[in-house]
């Protein structure tokens, strides 16, 4: 057994590209889940953690399951069920779930008892909205010293895909973001218009197919993903972000200042990235400006085959 696996906790909300991003997570070799926690996002909380749950059975994998927030902090809920599908992960017949995997406590209390009790620094990897992260550190700031370090799918140094500025995870709760992204955490930005470089073309999902019972599985959930096209490409978003955690060289990367617009009746939810520093203000966010393409490709196809 590899006793220096990184120990993470995922916070999520299956949706399919979550789904992607949990199968390279769960079969890697340098990674240890200490806990997945769920989120309303893509999907309401009770289909997000239900997803979940299907996952963990499909996969045959044991990791603690904590249901969180079911709305954000202060706006009115919105979804990307035009994205993933009515039940967010549309178009594949999962087992029914381990309902013992899941932890009576809310996942805000979970991650607060996961953290405190590592013997080393836990990092969070939310792919979803941010409203568990910033409940834990408002609820909990004590846990920050054990925390080495948010790697994040969310925001976009250029356009967005909910708003005219702004990425769905930030968008769906700015208000969580911007406590997240000012809470002296050392986080990593992967974002939108990275992902839109992560490409899983036709002849990929083709070798996904006949790769294994992952693949098969994956390569039907693809058929009912609108996050790009089969034909001209598929964007794995939330899978960038385990990418980082497992291979950081295949991304381009720099420190600088990113704040969450609130009030900009044109602009809510931007993540404003001060890469001039215009702001003149200190850095607080390791930005993903690019990625090599081919060698995600690579490192995509290759997880996947690790898997069952």
């Amino acid at each position: 057994m590899n006793n220096n696996k990184r120990p993470i906790i995922i916070d999520t909300d299956p949706g399919i590209d979550d789904a992607v991003a949990l199968a390279a997570a769960l079969y890697s070799e340098e990674l240890d889940i200490k806990l997945i926690t769920t989120v309303a996002g893509n999907v309401s909380l009770d289909k997000v953690t239900y997803n979940t749950l299907r996952l963990l059975q499909f996969f045959k994998k044991e990791v603690p399951v904590a249901a969180g927030a079911d709305r954000p902090l202060m706006k009115e809920p919105i979804d990307a069920s035009n994205v993933h599908g009515e039940t967010g992960m549309d178009g594949y017949a999962f087992p029914e779930p381990n309902e013992n995997l899941l932890l009576e406590e809310h996942a805000v209390n979970a991650m607060y008892k996961t953290i405190i009790q590592s013997n080393e620094p836990i990092t969070l990897v939310p792919i979803g909205p941010l409203t568990n992260i910033a409940l834990l550190i408002r609820l909990y700031p004590e846990v920050k010293v054990n925390i080495k370090e948010i790697v994040l799918m969310g925001g976009s140094t250029t356009r967005g895909n909910s708003g005219v500025m702004a990425e769905f995870n930030i968008h769906a709760d700015p208000e969580a973001a911007k406590i997240v992204f000012h809470s002296s955490i050392p986080i990593v930005m992967v974002g939108l218009d990275v992902g839109w470089k992560a490409l899983v073309y036709p002849e990929d999902s083709e070798k996904l197919k006949t790769m294994n019972k992952t693949g098969h599985m994956i390569y039907h959930l693809f058929q009912k993903y609108r996050g790009g096209s089969m034909k001209k490409g598929l964007k794995m978003y939330d899978s960038c972000a385990i990418a980082y955690l497992l291979n950081p060289k295949m991304f381009t990367v720099e420190e600088t200042y990113v704040d969450i617009e609130l009030t900009g009746s044109l602009t809510a939810g931007c993540t404003v990235t001060d890469l001039k520093g215009y702001l003149n203000k200190p850095n607080n966010v390791t930005v993903c400006l690019d990625i090599d393409e081919k060698l995600f490709k690579h490192w995509f196809l290759e997880s996947l085959q690790k898997c069952n």
